[in-house]
C-alpha cells in the first residue's frame, strides 16, 4: 500500500487534499496563496467595486484566504520541523515519513513494519503505546524520553481511522534543549542538597565521645530528596569526674541558615558545658545566645548530664519533646515537666527536673521529625515511640535502627530525624570487677588529712594499682582535703571511683568558692596544691554542688 492508495482511505477533507496531492492538481492561482476571485475592476474614476466583489491584486492589496482543500498534506507534512511518520495496520508498517525524521534518523522503508524498520521507536518504548492508542481510538503522549545519540523527544501518537482499517501518526518535538536544561537544574539542586548535608554532617559530631559508664549512638538521618536539611543536632560531652552531658535539639526552619545556626548553637553548648553548670543554668545562657544569632530562629533543646555516683538523669527542657527511659524489665517512663518554651524567646527562667537511669536502662532523646505525622497528634507518636522503646532490645546502635524501622523512617520520609540512645549497662562478672567506688566522710580537724591518706592508700592499694599511680593517688588525695579543710566548710567528703580506664579522686564540701589554679611566689605558704595536683594528674575541674557547696576532682588515666 502506497501513500496514494492509504490517503485514499481517510474521510472527509483529509481524502480530498490527499487527493490533490496525489494528482499534483493544486488550482492554480495568481495569488499567493490560492485562486484569485473574479469580479469587475474597480471604475476608471476610483469608483470601488460592488459589494463582495473580487479586487484585482495591486500595491499593498491584502491576498484571498486559502481553501483547506487546496492545501498539500505531503508539502505541509514534509515542511514540519517537527518529525513526523505515519504507520497503518496492527503492525504499524511505515507509510511515510517527513524530511525532518529522515534527516534524524535516516530514510525508512515503506511498507515494513516499525518494529523492524524503526529501532528508535523501540527504544523509547513506543511501540506498546501504539498499539493502546489503536485500540482506545484516542492520542496518546509521552514526555522527554531520550534516544541514545539523538536527544530528547516528546512524542504524540494520534489515531488516524479508516473504512479499512486503522493508524498511527507520530508527531516527535525535539525537547533536547529542555531537557539538558532540566538535567542541569536536578543536579544543581542535587549539588545543593549535597552541599548543605555535608555542611550539617559536619557540624554534628564526627565520632561520639564514649563515657566510662554509658553505652551510646545516634543517628542523623536528613530529610527526602525534595526537602532542604534542617537544624537537627546533637552532642554527648564528658565533663569530668564520671559526669556526662547529653544533648539534642532542633532549629526550627531548613535550608543551609538553619544548619549554619545549628552549628552555632552546638559549638556554645560545648563552651557552657566546660563550665559544668547546671543543666537549666545552661539552657539559659543558651536562650540569650539564641536570640542575638537570629532572632527569627527558633530552636528547641535537651540538656541533660548522668552522674554515675547518682543513678539518675538530671535534664532541662527548652521546648523539646520529653525524655524517654526504658527499664530492664521493659517498662517506659516519659520524663515529666519541667518544659520551658524554645530557645529564642527569652523572658523565661527555666529549671531543671530528674529522671531515673538505674543500670540496666535504656534512654532515648529525638527531635520531632520521629514522631510528628501530619495524620495524628504528636503526643500519639510519642507514645507509639514508647511502645517501640519497650520492645527495643540489643546495643545502642541496634535500639536506633530499630525505633527508625518501628516509626516508619525510611529515606524519602518528608523531615529531619536525630535520635540519641544511650544505655547505662548492669555490669556482672569480672567487669563489674573494673568499677569500683569508695567514699570517707571527714569530719575536720588535724585528724582528718591523715585519715584521708590512710583511706586513699588502703583502697588504692585493694584495687591493685601499680605502686606509681598508688603514690599519685595518695598525694592527689592529699592536696585535695587540705585544700576542702582550709578554704572549705562541713561537711567534707572523700570519694574515689575506678573505672575500666580511669581513677577518680573528688572532695565535696559546703563552700560554693571554686578554687582556680594560680602561680604562688617561692614566699607565699600556700596556693601550691591545685598547681600540684594539675600537674601529676591527666585532668582536674571543679563545680558547684546543688546543695550549695562544690566538688573539686581530678583524674589519672590507666594504663590499657
Amino acid at each position: 500500500m502506497n501513500f496514494t492508495r492509504w490517503s485514499a482511505r481517510l474521510p472527509g477533507t483529509q481524502r480530498r487534499a490527499a487527493a490533490r496531492n496525489d494528482r499534483g492538481s493544486v488550482p492554480a492561482a495568481r495569488g499567493e496563496y490560492g485562486k484569485e476571485a473574479e469580479g469587475p475592476d474597480p471604475s476608471a474614476d476610483g469608483t470601488p467595486a460592488a459589494p463582495g466583489a473580487g479586487a484585482k491584486r495591486g500595491r499593498g492589496a491584502a491576498p484571498a484566504l486559502p481553501s483547506l482543500e487546496a492545501l498539500s498534506v505531503r508539502e505541509i507534512l514534509g515542511g514540519l520541523p517537527a518529525l513526523v511518520a505515519l504507520v497503518y495496520g496492527p503492525e504499524h508498517r511505515v507509510a511515510y515519513v517527513n524530511d525532518a525524521y529522515a534527516a534524524a534518523f535516516g530514510d525508512r522503508p515503506t511498507g515494513v513494519p516499525a518494529a523492524d524498520a524503526m529501532p528508535e521507536l523501540t527504544e523509547i518504548g513506543l511501540l506498546p503505546l501504539m498499539d493502546q492508542v489503536l485500540r482506545s481510538g484516542k492520542p496518546r503522549t509521552v514526555k522527554s524520553r531520550r534516544i541514545k545519540d539523538n536527544g530528547s523527544y516528546t512524542v504524540t501518537c494520534t489515531p488516524t481511522g479508516t473504512s479499512e482499517g486503522g493508524g498511527v501518526l507520530i508527531h516527535a518535538a525535539d525537547v533536547t534543549d529542555h531537557a539538558d536544561a532540566a538535567e542541569r537544574l536536578r543536579a544543581s539542586e542535587r549539588r545543593h542538597q549535597e552541599t548543605a548535608v555535608t555542611l550539617q554532617r559536619s557540624l554534628l559530631p564526627q565520632e561520639l565521645e564514649q563515657p566510662d559508664d554509658l553505652r551510646v549512638a545516634a543517628t542523623y538521618q536528613p530529610g527526602g530528596t525534595d526537602a532542604a536539611v534542617g537544624g537537627d543536632w546533637y552532642d554527648v560531652i564528658t565533663l569530668g569526674a564520671g559526669r556526662t552531658a547529653l544533648v539534642i535539639g532542633d532549629v526550627m526552619g531548613r535550608g543551609v541558615r538553619a544548619a549554619a545556626v545549628m552549628g552555632q548553637l552546638r559549638t556554645a553548648v560545648r563552651a557552657y558545658a566546660r563550665l559544668d553548670l547546671p543543666p537549666h543554668e545552661v539552657l539559659q545562657l543558651l536562650d540569650g545566645l539564641a536570640s542575638e544569632i537570629d532572632a527569627s530562629q527558633i530552636a528547641t533543646c535537651v540538656y541533660a548530664v548522668h552522674d554515675p555516683n547518682e543513678g539518675r538523669l538530671v535534664y532541662a527542657s527548652a521546648g523539646h519533646l520529653p525524655i524517654l527511659v526504658r527499664a530492664e524489665d521493659g517498662t517506659v517512663e516519659r520524663a515529666a515537666e519541667p518544659t520551658g518554651p524554645p530557645l529564642g524567646t527569652g523572658g523565661w527562667i527555666h529549671t531543671s527536673g530528674t529522671i531515673g537511669l538505674p543500670p540496666g536502662s535504656t534512654a532515648v532523646l529525638y527531635t520531632d521529625g520521629l514522631v510528628e505525622r501530619r495524620s495524628q497528634d504528636i503526643d500519639e507518636g510519642v507514645a507509639d515511640l514508647a511502645a517501640a522503646l519497650s520492645g527495643a532490645k540489643g546495643s545502642p546502635q541496634v535500639v536506633c535502627d530499630r525505633l527508625l524501622r518501628s516509626m516508619g523512617v525510611t529515606a524519602e520520609h518528608d523531615d529531619d530525624v536525630a535520635v540519641l540512645v544511650l544505655q547505662h549497662p548492669a555490669r556482672t562478672g569480672s567487669r563489674a570487677e573494673l568499677f569500683h567506688n569508695a567514699a570517707l566522710d571527714l569530719l575536720g580537724g588535724v585528724e582528718a588529712a591523715p585519715r584521708a591518706r590512710a583511706f586513699a592508700s588502703g583502697v588504692l592499694a585493694s584495687w591493685r594499682f601499680s605502686p606509681d599511680l598508688h603514690d599519685l593517688g595518695v598525694l592527689a588525695t592529699s592536696e585535695l582535703v587540705a585544700n576542702s579543710l582550709q578554704h572549705g566548710t562541713p561537711p567534707m567528703r572523700l570519694r574515689l571511683r575506678r573505672t575500666d580506664r580511669r581513677l577518680i579522686i573528688e572532695v565535696t564540701d559546703g563552700d560554693d568558692h571554686l578554687p582556680r589554679r594560680r602561680r604562688a611566689e617561692p614566699a607565699d605558704e600556700a596556693g601550691r596544691g591545685i598547681s600540684i595536683v594539675a600537674t601529676i594528674a591527666s585532668s582536674w575541674g571543679s563545680r558547684r554542688t546543688p546543695g550549695g557547696g562544690k566538688a573539686v576532682w581530678c583524674e589519672f588515666a590507666l594504663p590499657r
